[in-house]
């Protein structure tokens, strides 16, 4: 199951930085706005201890973990919805992404310029906002003028449906709210407006990047940063990008912690964020375990097992029989497959059962 969240920002808050740290791909990151000037992909694997304690049971010939697609898009400026700077780019580059890693400059360096002179985390995220939302809201009114005729008069319901939502939509942003604020009435309002792609119904991230001395507390901006996204329904997280990138140069996992722990920290930036996107997207995991390979796999919280085999297989869904099911803690505690099931604790499950995080799944189908 692919996903993809962009990183985007003014220039010159941190995004390219940020992004090296996160993937193998290399951004150039410079002291100048639009140093990153197409949108550039990397993967990153999603960190998960899980697999590492099974393989140490198990023995596979390797482990695979999951991976989220970042890209690194282009910073942009004021006008960036009536095509200003790289501004036609950036939106189409934010489209096709499932969330949005919104970077923000929460720390003081006179020898980083910044594109407006000063640093206001406040001032940067208002942009970025009103940018997309003039764009959901040119996008709303033209769509508006399409149906708004034959939802009136006509006895089309999902015209009378897509109308209503728009309106309300349309309302939300006049009001500079993005388009996430609006509540659905019922599932098919909910499906009518996934066919819209509107940039501000994306789920974001809002990252505070900060210096090295507040990689662990925070500072004044983040909390000014924190108080205005309250009730947006958006998620926060504190990184130092630059101490993320000396940490990525260390040789070692152990001098790695040691720098952590000396800075107050439990865990690596880039591995809270990343962990961070995949719980915004409501994703969790499924594993396999066998001799070949230990392997994450993807899947929206709430699926079923039959929608989980799927995303082994189509056929896996097509001829699903049954699901065996080892939860996480029971294979550690038993030590083997064999040992899970000796103790009766291996779970047969229908086309009915909710597939939880970190279950150990193998299907069952005839095709």
């Amino acid at each position: 199951m692919a996903l993809k969240a962009g990183i985007v920002g003014l220039p010159n808050v941190g995004k390219s930085t940020l992004f090296n740290c996160l993937s193998s791909a290399k951004a150039q990151a410079a002291n100048f706005p639009f140093c990153t000037i197409d949108a550039q992909m990397g993967q990153v694997s999603v960190p998960d201890e899980r697999l590492t304690k099974l393989a140490e049971l198990v023995h596979p010939g390797r482990i695979v973990p999951a991976v989220c697609d970042i890209v690194d898009i282009a910073g942009l400026v004021k006008g960036a919805s009536k095509g200003e700077g790289l501004g036609n780019q950036f939106l189409g580059n934010i489209r096709e992404c499932d969330a949005i890693i919104h970077v923000l400059r929460c720390f003081d360096n006179g020898n980083i310029v910044h594109v407006d002179g000063s640093v206001d985390p406040l001032r940067d995220k208002e942009i970025i906002d009103t940018e997309l939302q003039l764009k959901d809201l040119e996008t709303v009114e033209n769509r508006i003028k399409r149906v708004e005729k034959v939802a009136k008069v006509g006895g089309d319901k999902q015209a009378k449906l897509e109308y209503e939502l728009l309106v309300r939509y349309k309302e939300a942003l006049e009001q500079g709210q993005s388009a996430r604020t609006v509540s659905f009435i019922n599932d098919d309002e909910e499906q009518c407006a996934k066919q819209m792609f509107l940039l501000t119904t994306k789920p974001v991230l809002y990252v505070c990047n900060v210096d090295e001395a507040s990689a662990a507390t925070g500072n004044e901006y983040v909390e000014r940063v924190r108080k205005a996204i309250e009730g947006e329904d958006a998620e926060l997280i504190v990184i130092s990008a630059q101490t993320e990138a000396d940490i990525a140069e260390l040789e070692t996992y152990e001098e790695k912690q040691m720098f952590l722990e000396d800075l107050g920290l439990k865990e690596s930036g880039c591995n809270r964020l990343i962990k961070a996107i995949y719980s915004l997207l409501n994703l969790e995991t499924f594993i396999t375990a066998g001799e070949m390979e230990v392997k994450a796999w993807t899947y929206r919280k709430g699926w079923k097992a039959p929608q989980c085999a799927g995303v082994i297989h189509t056929d896996f869904e097509k001829g699903f029989i049954r699901a065996e099911v080892i939860k996480y803690e029971d294979y550690i505690q038993y030590g083997s497959e064999a040992a899970v099931r000796e103790a009766g604790k291996m779970g047969v499950e229908g086309k009915e059962y909710v597939v939880q995080d970190g279950d150990i799944m193998h299907f069952r189908f005839n095709v």
